[in-house]
């Protein structure tokens, strides 16, 4: 059976991939709220190192295409997954800064709007139509908004 998303059951003795599936899957499922307390830095190193791993964010298990929301506070930590989609908002009246970690030989972001409607060669205007389920004039409008400012 092909599974999309299988967040760890980490309460299950089962075990399949590693982990067993929960069937409820939540927001919480990605979030974790270890490093919001200070850990003890007086050893040989100076250094805590917390690890994001799948025994403290089940949800980095697997993958599926739903939306998981959660608002954050000073020193929690929300997990997106290898590959995952997803974008950050900051909802306060602040700056807010973020950690992130990549891994990869050669990190970074990647905007799927201007990817798709503004790359160079374009990608077709019948394969945006297909996939959007939209005509033609709405996909023009879209690209209008990645052109070049002169």
């Amino acid at each position: 059976m092909l599974q999309d998303l299988c967040v760890a059951d980490l309460t299950s003795p089962v075990k399949v991939n590693g982990f067993a599936c929960k069937s409820n899957v939540t927001a919480e499922d990605f979030f974790f709220a270890g490093i919001a307390k200070a850990g003890a830095t007086n050893n040989s190193m100076g250094s805590l190192v917390t690890g994001a791993n799948v025994q403290k964010i089940p949800g980095l298990n697997t993958l599926a295409n739903v939306l998981y929301s959660k608002s954050i506070q000073k020193g929690e930590v929300f997990v997106f997954p290898k590959g995952l989609v997803h974008f950050q908002k900051n909802n306060g009246k602040v700056p807010a800064a973020v950690i992130a970690a990549f891994n990869s030989q050669l990190p970074g972001t990647q905007s799927i709007a201007a990817t798709l409607f503004a790359a160079s060669p374009p990608v077709p205007d019948n394969v945006l139509t297909k996939t959007f389920q939209v005509g033609t004039k709405e996909i023009e409008k879209i690209k209008s908004r990645f052109a070049p400012k002169n």
